[in-house]
């Protein structure tokens, strides 16, 4: 098996044809035998985490709403949350001091989180599916830094990400959403 892609960030080439992913940033969560998982970090909804799930209202980062993780199992809520004191026995870390929460626990389970983030579904790939999916060129392979997970600009952040990246991939960070208006 190739090495994991957990932890990494995915960002969707500008040409991206699927709505789904159409300049989207996504932290892969997941990678294995069994294929690959992800949540989107740069769509957030209109819904407020403390209609939904008040009792992370007050750990959330700003925005204070639910993000759109992906198009699966979209009535399912999926936490991130960051640097807990004393990470519990279950802490899952994802990236740096990052990790994942079952957000059926209060913010306090997680030993004392400075910050948090609702998803709402998740992206998801069979067993060789994002393989074929990077061999077309459809996704760049971003390190990623800490701050992006909880970035409180989602709508800047697919040509953040993409600005610090060596090379030709930088130049995608100025491609236009139309471009006749190029």
């Amino acid at each position: 098996m190739a090495e994991s892609l957990a932890g990494k960030l995915l960002v969707s080439n500008p040409m991206m044809g699927d709505p789904n992913f159409a300049r989207t940033v996504v932290l892969l969560i997941e990678d294995n035998e069994d294929g690959t998982m992800g949540l989107v970090l740069n769509r957030p909804s209109e819904e407020l985490v403390a209609l939904h799930v008040p009792m992370w209202a007050d750990t959330v980062a700003p925005p204070a709403v639910v993000f759109v993780g992906g198009p699966v199992l979209a009535d399912i809520a999926i936490g991130v949350g960051a640097g807990p004191a004393v990470p519990p026995r279950d802490w899952s870390p994802v990236i740096s001091d990052i990790g994942l929460v079952d957000v059926a626990y209060g913010p306090d389970h997680w030993g004392g989180l400075n910050a948090a983030r609702v998803f709402a579904g998740y992206s998801g790939w069979v067993p060789g599916q994002l393989l074929a999916e990077l061999a077309t060129q459809s996704w760049i392979i971003c390190e990623p830094l800490p701050g992006d997970v909880l970035d409180t600009n989602p709508a800047t952040l697919w040509r953040r990400v993409l600005a610090r990246q060596p090379g030709r991939i930088s130049l995608y960070a100025a491609f236009p959403e139309d471009l006749s208006t190029n």
